[in-house]
């Protein structure tokens, strides 16, 4: 004998359905959000690398030249531009690193060091309240030094151990190879 078997179909409610589509137009709201903001994410991301990389270099400080002004790990904004004044603190492009200096001369300007470490800027004494101990430090250059046409003159705070333009390896730089002068510390590590 056989058995029979009945089968009953049975159509789903109507609260079952509306369930079904709430549930369906709750997935696709999700994953349009989502895609909606990880898109606006890479867009603003993108925009900040281009900007940084264009007009705002980020850069963090590595060494002591600049000590106490800048300490090693402190993270710096700079503004692209080769126009700089006396003092300013800038960062140049020399054989693929970064140097953080500050500027005392500028084309045509005569620069001279005595024993004791003081600066002299076209015959006067350079006021430099930076600098916590002045001294000569290492200079294989000669004073009375003239800074040459589009070149700067750029000397670290920690005069002792810095390597700038005294040294005949750096010398002066050229306005080519400023990336920046210092906007301001963004981070300074404590």
């Amino acid at each position: 004998m056989r058995a029979k078997i009945k089968i009953t179909e049975s159509m789903p409610s109507v609260e079952q359905v509306e369930n079904e589509l709430k549930n369906i137009r709750y997935r696709k709201k999700f994953w349009s959000t989502l895609f909606s903001t990880v898109s606006i994410l890479i867009v603003v991301a993108a925009f900040a690398v281009l900007v940084s990389t264009l007009f705002f270099p980020v850069v963090q400080v590595a060494g002591s030249s600049m000590e106490p002004t800048l300490k090693e790990g402190d993270v710096l904004i700079l503004i692209k531009s080769d126009n700089v004044s006396y003092g300013q603190m800038c960062c140049v492009s020399w054989q693929n690193k970064s140097l953080l200096k500050r500027v005392v001369g500028l084309s045509g300007d005569v620069i001279d060091m005595d024993s004791d470490g003081n600066v002299y800027v076209n015959g006067e004494l350079l006021d430099e309240p930076y600098v916590e101990k002045k001294e000569l430090g290492r200079c294989e250059i000669e004073f009375p030094y003239q800074v040459p046409e589009d070149k700067i003159f750029i000397l670290g705070d920690q005069r002792e151990s810095s390597v700038d333009s005294r040294s005949s390896a750096i010398g002066c730089i050229g306005k080519d190879q400023i990336v920046g002068k210092v906007l301001f510390k963004v981070w300074t590590k404590e």
